[in-house]
């Protein structure tokens, strides 16, 4: 039954993956989770909390708790929304933008070779069934 287990596979794949990442990305001090939130925020326009929380798939507290590190560092800016003063939007800042153009060949590669390791399997089918599942 074990074997079987959709869910457990999952688990497991993603938490292999977010070590993958996690690893690769430790020379820019980020992990990676904070780089899908950085990519996230990389717009022309700062985008309001809400739609970056269902991008992330986390609740809006949640994403309150991953910004405040990198808000710390100076890496985003949280903004009063002028067309709504109870709507925060989130700015990505020069020094985010420039740990993001850092991280970028970094996550690439280790993309690139996770990718190889799929081996025979088709990655852009499985980047497909993720999607729908998720």
């Amino acid at each position: 039954m074990r074997d079987a287990c959709l869910c457990l596979h999952a688990q497991r794949a993603a938490r292999a993956l977010a070590r993958l990442f996690d690893n690769a990305l430790k020379p820019v001090g980020i992990t990676n989770g904070q780089f899908s939130l950085l990519m996230s925020l990389n717009r022309p326009e700062p985008p309001p909390m809400g739609p970056v929380a269902n991008l992330l798939a986390m609740d809006r507290t949640t994403l309150t708790a991953a910004l405040k590190p990198l808000e710390r560092r100076g890496l985003v800016s949280i903004e009063q929304d002028p067309k709504d003063k109870r709507g925060k939007r989130l700015r990505l800042t020069a020094a985010g933008m420039a740990v993001l153009t850092a991280a970028f060949p970094i996550w690439q590669q280790t993309h690139a070779e996770i990718e190889a390791r799929i081996g025979s399997g088709d990655p852009d089918r499985l980047r497909r069934d993720l999607i729908d599942l998720g």
